[in-house]
């Protein structure tokens, strides 16, 4: 994958990785498998510290291998991660999604949420950003 390659790798677990890319500014999440609560939150706090440590930093979320989350996230995603990442100077959220858009529903979700505060990209590889 092209970010492994050019990327700064930022945490690394079973369920999550989150990498900067420089040539991009972005922070990367990739997630990998099911999490919730702590587990699901501090990838997330990491990427914050990306965003705000770079300015005009644009946040990406590779959701093809994902999961809908547990909506106690959800709420934390809205209430505080989105409102931070705005703050932060984050200006645009992409979802790299499968073919199918299997999360769909969670994502839109996400975006009805927070499009006030942040614009919200759909795109199905990296190398659309």
């Amino acid at each position: 994958m092209y970010y492994l390659k050019y990327s700064k790798e930022i945490y690394l677990s079973d369920s999550c990785d989150v990498y900067y890319l420089a040539d991009k500014n972005v922070v990367l999440v990739h997630w990998k498998k099911f999490c919730e609560l702590d587990e699901y939150r501090t990838p997330l706090e990491h990427a914050l510290h990306v965003i705000r440590d770079h300015k005009g930093c644009n946040y990406v979320a590779d959701t093809r291998d994902g999961f809908e989350d547990n909506p106690l996230d959800t709420k934390w995603v809205a209430d505080y991660y989105m409102p931070q990442a705005k703050e932060y100077g984050c200006g645009i959220i992409f979802f790299i999604i499968d073919k199918d858009n299997s999360l769909k529903e969670e994502l839109e979700g996400q975006e009805k949420d927070s499009s006030s505060l942040l614009k919200f990209r759909y795109i199905y590889d990296f190398d659309e950003i």
